[in-house]
């Protein structure tokens, strides 16, 4: 599997977990309100004004910067990291996800935390969705967020479906992308199984973005 590829796969969220102090890097976090704007451009239209919204307070810890109604949790853009990235996923994963930035908090290797998470899941004491649960991510270079605008004005999206367990066999997707916004299937037969479609780097005027 590719690095572009799998880059893809790792996730995020945690309100009650302090995100690594963005300020160690010499960051400015954005306001509030440019974080929200932000962090919810990856989701459907129709589920922005809904959704549940963790960005990072002054300090760089990661807050709930708005409370939602809907069914998306979205994160912010770390301004502590090198490049842009805002996701949005059901809240359904959000157990799942909160864990992964839990034990990423302690120092626990990538490879680890799958471990980790798949034997909680197989236990019990994780929970992760029985059926579909979508992510939508937008990832670009430092910058692509205009504040004066509100937009997201280039990056690659990325639209995810997770289903537990799914194998090629089950769902008749390749294993490995063979072009450019056709699905495939990554990490077959574990619990995060998911579906993958990629746009590749854009500029829409979409409302919102």
């Amino acid at each position: 599997m590719s690095t572009r590829w799998s880059t893809w796969s790792t996730s995020l969220s945690l309100v009650t977990v302090l995100a690594a102090a963005a300020t160690a890097w010499g960051a400015e976090i954005p306001p509030p309100a440019d974080q929200i704007h932000a962090a919810v451009a990856p989701a459907p239209p129709e589920r922005r004004d809904a959704a549940r919204v963790l960005g990072y307070d002054p300090d760089g810890s990661l807050i709930e910067l708005r409370g939602g109604s809907g069914d998306l949790v979205c994160l912010a853009d770390d301004p502590g990291d090198e490049r842009f990235h805002v996701a949005c996923y059901h809240a359904s994963l959000e157990p799942f996800m909160a864990r992964g930035r839990e034990l990423r908090a302690q120092g626990v290797e990538r490879a680890d935390i799958l471990s980790m998470r798949r034997d909680e899941i197989a236990a019990g004491d994780l929970a992760f969705p029985a059926g579909p649960a979508a992510l939508y991510s937008l990832t670009g270079p430092p910058g692509s967020f205009d504040a004066e605008t509100q937009r997201v004005l280039g990056g690659n999206r990325v639209y995810s479906i997770y289903i537990a367990g799914a194998t090629g066999e089950t769902t008749g997707l390749p294993l490995e992308p063979i072009a450019d916004d056709q699905p495939w299937l990554m990490s077959p037969g574990e619990p995060w199984a998911h579906i993958m479609i990629v746009q590749p780097s854009h500029r829409d005027g979409a409302e919102g973005d």
